[in-house]
This record gives structure tokens, C-alpha cells and sequence, in this order.
């Protein structure tokens, strides 16, 4: 009863020779929606709250439902705050003014978040990550690891023998690579124990090293092939170069309103304080 008879004083109000989309462009964001109690309703809430809905049961729903229902929401929630408005507590009062920061925070720097970085603030981005980078070989390689020595040198004779790697490390090898055929993938020396790197990086195409021993075993390693890793071209990078500067922006500019403000720390303060729950309570 309550959203048919706020429906219907809109249309009684309005001229009746005004069309509906005039009436629509009259509209504010302090256009009141709905009064419970003396207390407005603004279409301006109204928009704000359709905006952050998530729920996905709404997808499908017309406009009229969807304002129906979270009119309905928001009459509800008037009267019941109502109930709690004369005298809230210590924590409601405290919840209260960190949401009304955090909105009022959120607003200051929405403007700086969203602005289009230049091409010039994303071609400094891409120097001060890029420009020094050292082109990086790294090495595509396979290997067979078996507990002892003479295991490695046996299986050493069947390869110079002319046996197949893939089939030997499936066979013998004894980490998680063998069911891969030993294939290590791309990496480059220092991710690897140090006695296995040395040995990758004397290798040339195709050789398979003489047995090497690291803490895990005792290794094969065949060589597949290597390439230089390099800085990507900027246009590859440009998106995630853009969000970065946009986030800087942010912290620069959150950080010359914390050095314009005029901060007083009260001293003294013991922070076990911040484990009594109960004066949140107080009135």
C-alpha cells in the first residue's frame, strides 16, 4: 500500500499535459522519493543503492521491480533506524563517522583514480621498470634424477648408446618430471640448485651433461635449446603500465593531504585499549 500511494501522489502532482520523460529530466538526486517519519528518501539514495547491488537474482527484473523493491528496502530501514536515532551507542556512533570518512575519502580521490594517465606519465613507467633490464637467457632443458651415481652412469652408456631420453627418464627418474619425459620447461640458471645451473649453462643444444649431483640425487640434463628474455614493447604493457600509474597518482596524492593536514596523536594511550569491546557500549 505504502509504494502504490507514493507512486500515485507522483502522478497527481505532476501537470497533466507534462509528459512522463519531461517529469524524468526534472528529477535531482535530492528529488525525495519516499518520507517515513519526517525522514526523506532521496532518489539520490535510491541510485547509490542500485549501484551497488550484486545480487543476481535482480538480473531480468524491470525497472519498476527492482525501484519497488529497494523503495521497500529503504522504507524498512528508515523506520527501524529510526527506533535506534535518539540514542545510539558509543559503537554505532563510531561505525557511523568511519563510513561517512571512508565515503567522504573514497569521493576525494575518485577524480585522481579515474584520470587518463599520458602517454608520457606511461613511457616513465616503462623506463623506471624497463630501461636497465639486461636482456636474460634462459634455458629449455630435461633431465633424469636417480639416487646414485652408478645408476646415473648406466643410464649415461644407454644414452650415448643411442637411447631414447624421454623413455629412460619416464622409466628411471624418480621426481615428478619423469611421467613428462624429464621436460623442465623454461628457467633460468638461478632457479635451480646451483650444481644443476653451472652444469645447464655449459651445455650447448642437444648435449646431455655427464652426471651432476645436487642434494636431490643425481641428475642427466639434456639441453633442448635457449632464448633471450627481454623487456616486452610498451604496447604489450601499456594496460597494466596505465593501472600502475593510476595507482601512484592515488598514493601521491593521499600523501600530500596527510602532509597538508595538522595531525595531533594523543600520547599515552595504552593500545590494549583496543580489546575493550564493552565501551562500545557506553552510551
Amino acid at each position: 500500500m505504502l509504494k502504490r500511494s507514493i507512486l500515485a501522489a507522483f502522478v497527481i502532482a505532476a501537470p497533466a499535459a507534462m509528459p512522463l520523460a519531461a517529469l524524468a529530466q526534472d528529477q535531482s538526486a535530492d528529488s525525495v522519493v519516499a518520507s517515513v517519519n519526517g525522514q526523506d528518501i532521496t532518489l539520490g539514495q535510491m541510485i547509490v543503492m542500485r549501484q551497488s547491488m550484486q545480487d543476481p537474482s535482480t538480473d531480468g527484473m524491470s525497472d519498476q521491480a527492482i525501484w519497488d523493491m529497494m523503495l521497500d528496502q529503504l522504507v524498512r530501514q528508515a523506520a527501524v533506524a529510526e527506533a535506534a536515532a535518539d540514542t545510539p551507542n558509543a559503537g554505532v556512533r563510531a561505525e557511523l563517522e568511519l563510513q561517512r570518512r571512508n565515503t567522504l575519502a573514497n569521493a576525494a580521490i575518485q577524480a585522481v583514480a579515474e584520470a587518463e594517465p599520458t602517454d608520457e606519465q606511461v613511457q616513465a613507467a616503462y623506463d623506471g621498470l624497463f630501461a636497465e633490464t639486461e636482456p636474460v637467457t634462459e634455458y629449455s632443458a630435461a633431465h633424469i634424477l636417480v639416487a646414485t651415481e652408478d645408476e646415473a652412469q648406466a643410464i649415461k652408456a644407454e644414452l650415448d648408446g643411442g637411447a631414447d631420453f624421454g623413455a629412460l627418464a619416464e622409466e628411471h627418474s624418480t621426481d615428478n618430471s619423469g611421467p613428462n619425459k624429464g621436460d623442465l620447461g623454461w628457467f633460468t640458471p638461478d632457479q635451480m640448485v646451483e650444481p644443476f645451473g653451472n652444469a645447464v649453462k655449459e651445455l650447448e643444444a642437444g648435449q646431455i651433461s655427464e652426471p651432476v649431483e645436487t642434494q636431490f640425487g643425481w641428475h642427466l640434463i639434456r639441453l633442448n635449446e635457449t632464448r633471450l628474455r627481454e623487456a616486452p614493447p610498451l604496447d604489450q604493457v601499456r594496460d597494466q603500465l596505465a593501472q600502475l600509474v593510476r595507482r601512484e597518482n592515488v598514493e601521491t596524492e593521499i600523501q600530500r593531504l596527510v602532509d597538508a593536514a595538522t595531525v595531533e596523536k594523543t600520547e599515552g594511550l595504552d593500545p590494549a585499549l583496543l580489546n575493550k569491546a564493552e565501551l562500545l557500549e557506553a552510551e
